[in-house]
């Protein structure tokens, strides 16, 4: 490797890309044209980075499988800034193949760990943590371990593990001034911010208190019957009933929870339940099948109780009841909670990492778009989505995850 090359490549590792370019603007051979593509992925922009990666991966031999394969990584890399999530992930699986076989330790690593972001983003925890176990953190340099401990601290927010969480962030932040990457120690900061604002709202006998999120894991961690609408469960002490898949039920419980120890009139049941306007004897029959249906599920931790003008709720154990709500309960939070980092989505990325049909979140941002909450940038297949970061409370409890335990 020439002297120009070796000079690019350390300004870019230290997050000088006009440094790298005054070495290697004007050349078109293989190795430049991948610096280059770095390089104006670090400035943005992300149209010409691929097509110069993709330039320098056919102009590479075939004998040279680790260069190709470092230019796939980066690709994948930009894909994901990007937020194009239907970049084919079988990309990049073979070439951390290619980079491991080949002894690259480092960029195998960095590529391991480009999966386990795309796998936390799309709400698929467990497998980004069996994904980041196959990595040895020891041997990688300060900007690799500042991204590792990254990634270590993005599960363990899922995880609702605020202590494993904090040292993660401070782990990575050393890393990064070790490092001298300004960038990436803002982005730690950002990021750590999810442990210090409200991430939910608890509601109990009446009461609204927003909470941290080292508050909503003791909420979760104490003897207290939580009714979950971030997660749409009921919770208490080591059981979990799931209700996502029921609504019904999960509005009824909701609305009994709220109230706690009261009881809710059978209209105001009816009403939060069917959405009804009217309320008949038709209505009050169902209302009566579906109480019989939530006794039936939540007979170990919780009955529900006929009272002279309704239903209350009754723990088993004497303990408070509580209703952990979402920070907001703004239409559409979840697709906010996402567009929310800054990044440019496309519905299609937006429906893969919420588990929607594209039609549902397309609806959601014309909606969004309607009351000048979100922006279109482009038109067709080129058209993305993106609103300024919501400020006042982070989104961890908002994207799709469950916590340990569901």
């Amino acid at each position: 490797m020439d002297s120009l090359i070796t000079a690019a490549a350390r300004a870019l590792a230290a997050g000088n890309p006009l440094r790298a370019l005054s070495f290697i603007a004007l050349r078109d051979d293989a190795p430049a044209l991948a610096l280059r593509g770095i390089a104006m992925a670090q400035l943005d922009d992300l149209v010409r980075a691929k097509t110069l990666l993709r330039r320098a991966a056919r102009t590479f031999g075939p004998r040279e499988a680790v260069a190709r394969a470092r230019c796939v990584v980066a690709e994948a890399e930009i894909a994901l800034v990007s937020r194009d999530l239907s970049w084919p992930e079988q990309n990049l699986d073979a070439a951390r193949e290619t980079l491991e076989a080949h002894g690259d330790a480092l960029n195998a690593a960095y590529a391991r760990y480009l999966q386990v972001r795309r796998l936390l983003l799309i709400g698929r925890v467990d497998e980004a943590e069996r994904m980041l176990a196959g990595v040895d953190p020891a041997p990688l340099p300060a900007g690799s371990k500042a991204a590792f401990e990254l990634a270590v601290a993005g599960i363990a927010t899922r995880r609702l593990n605020t202590k494993t969480a904090r040292a993660a962030f401070a782990r990575a932040q050393r890393a990064a001034q070790r490092a001298g990457i300004r960038a990436l120690s803002t982005e730690i900061e950002n990021a750590a911010l999810v442990l210090k604002t409200p991430a939910a709202r608890a509601l109990t006998r009446g009461k609204e208190r927003h909470l941290r999120l080292d508050e909503v894991e003791a909420l979760l961690k104490s003897k207290a019957l939580v009714v979950d609408a971030t997660r749409h469960v009921v919770r208490h002490a080591n059981k979990v009933v799931p209700l996502a898949t029921r609504p019904v039920l999960f509005a009824l419980v909701r609305a009994l929870g709220e109230v706690w120890p009261d009881d809710v009139a059978r209209d105001a049941l009816i009403a939060r339940a069917f959405g009804g306007r009217f309320v008949d004897e038709s209505h009050r029959a169902r209302l009566r099948v579906e109480i019989g249906r939530l006794r039936k599920t939540l007979r170990d931790i919780a009955g529900i109780d006929a009272t002279k003008d309704g239903f209350a709720m009754v723990p088993r154990s004497s303990c408070n009841v509580a209703v952990l709500a979402p920070p907001t309960d703004e239409a559409h939070a979840d697709v906010l909670a996402l567009l929310s980092d800054g990044e440019s989505w496309s519905s299609s990325a937006l429906a893969l990492a919420l588990g929607k049909s594209p039609r549902t979140v397309q609806r959601a941002l014309e909606q969004l778009a309607a009351s000048g909450k979100v922006q279109a940038l482009g038109r067709g297949p080129a058209r993305r989505w993106m609103t300024p970061p919501v400020l006042g409370f982070p989104t961890t409890l908002l994207l799709p995850a469950a916590p340990s335990g569901d």
